[in-house]
């Protein structure tokens, strides 16, 4: 791709967004990146990155993201870093479908239409880069995480579908598969825990107790918690090599996970991620 490359990154007031997004400016990229709250703006603005609104869960902010960064960059852009998304804890049967839907506007339907309607531009160049920020969580599904997991489950299979079916079109698709990554995710994951799920009168009110405790920072420290730059790591091959991966797993956890899903007897790995923590 000759000259200044364009990139869309999203969710970007902090942890894997802001990071990236920072650093593919410093990487020579012309960055947008957006955020749900004005607040946030002013920040990336500050380090030359062009800040725009957007919430996954409002079409009409996909719409208009996608028709201002087509009007600044003169019709091009060039890749797409799908990455802002929430996680909604709670066991399955306490989950409200009111919950869980909201879950998959903002992890999954928002994501859909934003890709949807940068494809186009990328066709019409004949080339481009879809980057899916998904999860572990996404190929390995873990308790009382399952509406999270649902919403990266579905983006996963809908975004291995997308890249073949864009085969030899120029444009390419990858995952990424962090596992725990040093952010704000766990703050907000508290929130909605708080929110949304009856903790006190659950059958998991004593599980919900020592989930409640590694949210809040009160319970036992993740040994192999990365920072946002092992996310970059990968996210600059799934943007330069020329043949970037399906599939990115980050951390020891998330690579740990996908081998032995492979090599397991499905029975005896669901039973292992029953007792892990």
């Amino acid at each position: 791709m000759a000259g200044e490359r364009t990139i869309v990154v999203t969710g970007c007031s902090s942890g894997i967004g802001a990071h990236c997004a920072r650093a593919l400016k410093a990487d020579g990229w012309r960055v947008f990146a957006t955020v749900r709250k004005t607040d946030d703006l002013p920040g990336l603005e500050a380090d030359g990155i062009e800040a725009l609104l957007m919430d996954y869960a409002r079409i009409e902010t996909i719409s208009e993201l996608v028709d201002t960064v087509l009007k600044r960059s003169d019709g091009r852009i060039d890749a797409l870093f799908n990455n802002g998304a929430y996680g909604q804890p709670g066991a399955v049967e306490d989950l409200s479908t009111a919950a869980l839907r909201a879950q998959f506007e903002a992890n999954f339907f928002g994501w859909h239409e934003l890709t949807r309607q940068v494809i186009p531009a990328m066709r019409k160049h004949g080339q481009g880069r879809i980057v899916q920020c998904s999860s572990i969580l996404g190929v390995v599904p873990y308790r009382y995480r399952g509406a999270y997991t649902a919403s990266k489950f579905a983006l996963e299979g809908l975004s291995i579908t997308l890249r073949m079916e864009l085969h030899g079109s120029g444009i390419h698709v990858s995952l990424i598969e962090p596992g725990p990554i040093a952010t704000r995710f766990t703050a907000n994951a508290l929130a909605k825990i708080k929110e949304n799920i009856d903790v006190e009168n659950s059958a998991h009110a004593a599980d919900y107790i020592r989930q409640l405790a590694r949210l809040d920072g009160s319970g036992p420290v993740n040994r192999h918690k990365l920072g946002p730059e092992a996310v970059y790591s990968v996210l600059k091959h799934a943007l330069n090599s020329k043949y970037p991966r399906p599939h990115y797993p980050v951390t020891t956890p998330a690579k740990q996970g996908m081998f032995l899903k492979r090599l397991l007897p499905a029975d005896l790995f669901y039973r292992l991620m029953r007792w892990t923590d």
